[in-house]
């Protein structure tokens, strides 16, 4: 059953078109993605599909008995109510029905209506068809989803008296989104429902979509998501809608295909019309053969012409790179506590940085990763613990909420002014690799969109060439295209990463080590996010066979046995094995790195890069020292994850 049709949909803010003929079919079951550039039209066609805007031309049918819920971005609840209060406006009907229960209960129970078998009968009929219908509409389990949904959410913790009024704009937000998953719309239109959720709360709302009934379109930034939710994608592009069958991975393998073939085609095509053309050029005026051209150029004029695919709209191009490297030790954080207001938020905390690490930090929200960012900038004061930086190491700082950017300048300036010594030119150079061309470097930071403003706090980052990076959700505000382009950026960047973010995607790119932080301490993981999530799991299965293990009385007055004593020598003897082992193990690796280091260094010399079999037998040497300190690396982790 179709839920929703755009049919030719045209819309233009004064004389900017935005959506010129865009299609877009939605039926019962499918989960539909809109993809495209920042500004490419998105939030404007959820916005026409909801009635907020009116289109210019075309038509958008949607059947009378089709509810819609849209959780717009940025959008969050602004309601005096309580949080539970709230939750139970969406169950108003059922409110009713369950009140008329209570009163036809009452009424049973009169002695008048006892008496009276007639009356008494008929009451109990409408009873009940009543009751029958509350039960089939959820009238026994609203309460339990309310709870479900809102711990889902991570509101558990929270008193649901709580009043909407006293909480941040993000928690709001999440709340609004509780909202619409309680009222179950047939078709569920979320536009950046990702934004202000952790991880943990990301994989239960995965999860939550997946066995949802009804039809689900949104926008959304985050791949992971994208390709863990839906079945189909509609790309708007030079305002135009494009749709692909599968999640986003398989929609970006069939545009690349697809812009392969109608390439194909179109140079196929050029290369008959240029043979005819020619044909026709040198046998138009020859009396044997002007019959045969004639023939020819009516074939020509017939032909169904064949425009040249579009290729890629224009990216972002830049890179990070360093004025001069830092020692081998980047960063030392010993015993760290801080606290706001008496509460403590980050307790004896200690993290190190090796040069070359590309390190992520995650944990809950509220676990205190933009504070321990903002401590190691020295935007905070801890209560306690040292913080110190390497031999040679420069700081570059992106702040998630761009806090240091100035309002009142243009873009030029804003880059300007911290480099005045260079050309304007060389300014409008950068700015142009960020996408700020033309009159767009004479807009007031003011004005800028939240992608915009990441685009030039990104560019200010690259201008400082600092050879360590501290990066609070650098993928916030940014498009698919320009994650990519960043990610391709950072992967390439030969300093030092140490970064907070919710995209798994973005993670599993760039992370050579996980933090995670938790209740205030820091726990490492020698891997990507993915790695961190099989020995996460591992230690979940191990705590569950520990617990199912039984509980072996005592008896204090009875010996041990000698197989007891026997255990207990085996037991010992294996832990010093271990503890050997992993000495051991500590030596190599510090062999290892040496050897690496020394093979680096060689790689470097010009004689050695002049000569290319020397090299070449240098850089296998380096892969295989590398794949030699990752399996140790690997054994040293399983063995201390066995104390």
């Amino acid at each position: 059953m179709i839920v929703l049709q755009c049919m030719n949909i045209s819309k233009a803010f004064i004389a900017d078109p935005i959506l010129q003929n865009v299609k877009l079919e939605v039926q019962t079951g499918d989960r539909i993605a809109l993809v495209g550039r920042n500004g490419a039209g998105k939030s404007t066609l959820l916005k026409l599909i909801t009635g907020e805007y009116k289109p210019d031309s075309g038509q958008i049918m949607i059947p009378k008995d089709i509810q819609i819920g849209y959780l717009e971005q940025h959008s969050g609840l602004a309601s005096e109510r309580s949080m539970w209060d709230e939750m139970l406006t969406v169950f108003e009907p059922l409110q009713k029905m369950e009140s008329s229960l209570r009163k036809l209960e009452q009424a049973m129970s009169d002695e008048s209506v006892l008496a009276d078998a007639s009356r008494y009968d008929k009451l109990m009929k409408e009873y009940d068809e009543l009751q029958i219908t509350f039960k089939d509409k959820g009238g026994y389990q609203y309460e339990a989803d309310i709870r479900s949904i809102l711990s889902g959410l991570h509101f558990s913790s929270f008193d649901y008296n709580t009043k909407i009024t006293t909480l941040s704009g993000g928690q709001r937000t999440r709340l609004a989104l509780a909202k619409l998953l309680l009222s179950k719309p047939d078709l569920l239109i979320l536009d950046e429902p990702t934004n202000h959720l952790d991880i943990d709360t990301l994989s239960w709302l995965e999860q939550f979509l997946k066995g949802y009934p009804g039809a689900i379109l949104l926008v959304s930034h985050d791949r992971y998501f994208l390709d863990q939710i839906v079945n189909g994608v509609v790309e708007l592009s030079r305002q135009q809608s494009t749709k692909f069958s599968g999640n986003y991975s398989q929609y970006l393998d069939e545009k690349a295909a697809r812009f392969e073939q109608e390439l194909k085609q179109y140079e196929k095509q050029q290369e008959e019309v240029a043979k005819l053309e020619d044909f026709i050029a040198r046998n138009i005026v020859r009396a044997s053969t002007t019959k045969r051209a004639q023939s020819r150029r009516k074939q020509l004029e017939k032909m169904d012409r064949l425009d040249r695919p579009d290729g890629l709209e224009k990216s972002a191009s830049f890179s990070f790179d360093i004025k001069r490297q830092s020692g081998n030790e980047v960063l030392r954080v010993e015993d760290l506590s801080l606290s706001f207001s008496g509460e403590p938020v980050l307790s004896n905390l200690s993290l190190e940085l090796k040069r070359s690490e590309s390190v992520a930090l995650i944990g809950p929200n509220g676990a205190g990763k933009s504070t321990l960012l903002k401590a190691i900038m020295n935007k905070l004061t801890p209560d306690q613990g040292t913080i110190r930086f390497g031999s040679q190491v420069t700081v570059g700082y992106y702040d998630q909420v761009q806090a240091d950017l100035q309002s009142n300048k243009t873009v030029l300036n804003e880059l300007w002014d911290e480099y005045t010594l260079l050309p304007e030119k060389e300014i409008r150079t950068v700015l142009g690799n960020f996408l700020f061309s033309g009159d767009d470097v004479l807009k007031p930071v003011n004005a800028l969109s939240g992608g915009e403003k990441a685009r030039l706090a990104l560019a200010k980052l690259m201008m400082q060439k600092a050879n360590l990076l501290l990066l609070d959700e650098p993928t916030n505000h940014l498009d698919l295209d320009a994650k990519e382009v960043l990610e391709a950026a950072l992967i390439d960047y030969p300093g030092t990463l140490l970064f907070v973010s919710h995209d798994r995607y973005f993670l599993n790119r760039l992370t050579t080590r996980t933090v995670e932080l938790s209740d205030g301490n820091i726990t490492s993981y020698l891997g990507d996010y993915d790695y961190y999530l099989e020995k996460k799991e591992e230690q979940k299965q191990y705590a569950l066979l520990e617990e199912a293990k039984p509980t072996l009385k005592k008896d204090e007055n009875v010996q041990p046995t000698k197989q007891h004593y026997s255990q207990d020598k085996e037991a010992k003897k294996q832990e010093r094995q271990r503890l050997r082992r992993i000495d051991a193990i500590e030596d190599e690796m510090a062999e290892v790195e040496q050897a690496i280091n020394q093979l680096e260094a060689e790689l470097c010399l010009p004689e050695v890069y002049a000569d290319h079999l020397r090299a070449t037998g240098i850089q296998e040497e380096l892969v295989t020292s590398n794949q030699k300190l990752e399996a140790l690396m690997e054994e040293w982790e399983t063995l201390q994850t066995k104390e």
